[in-house]
């Protein structure tokens, strides 16, 4: 089954995110923060990311470009709170290929997984 990595500072989002993903058949890697997400992803080469935009040591839209920068294809949905539209769309345009609003939903979360691998 498909790897997924989950970056997120937030414990409670990350364990939420991963057991959503667990139960529906995904491995899941976890990283608290930008930076763990760029050294993670070199090491787990995940078939798909999801990742929060803001969190301290490194943000979203910094590991995005790093990892972007590592590997163009890269497949990472951001996830984001709501009123960070402008960011989203920055996002975008750096390569993410989806987002997910939170407070998640979980079918939404599945949806973007699935758009992501494919």
């Amino acid at each position: 089954m498909a790897t997924v990595m989950v970056v997120d500072d937030a414990a409670f989002m990350r364990m939420r995110c991963a057991k959503l993903l667990k139960e529906h058949g995904y491995t899941v890697v976890e990283a608290e923060n930008g930076a763990e997400a760029v050294r993670l992803y070199k090491e787990a080469r995940p078939d798909g990311v999801l990742m929060d935009i803001t969190m301290p040591v490194m943000d979203g839209l910094q590991a995005l470009a790093a990892i972007k920068g590592f590997d163009p294809t890269a497949r990472v949905a951001m996830v984001t709170a709501m009123g960070q539209q402008a960011i989203v769309i920055d996002a975008l345009k750096a390569g993410a290929k989806d987002f997910v609003v939170k407070p998640f939903q979980p079918e939404r979360v599945l949806a973007a997984v699935k758009r992501l691998i494919g």
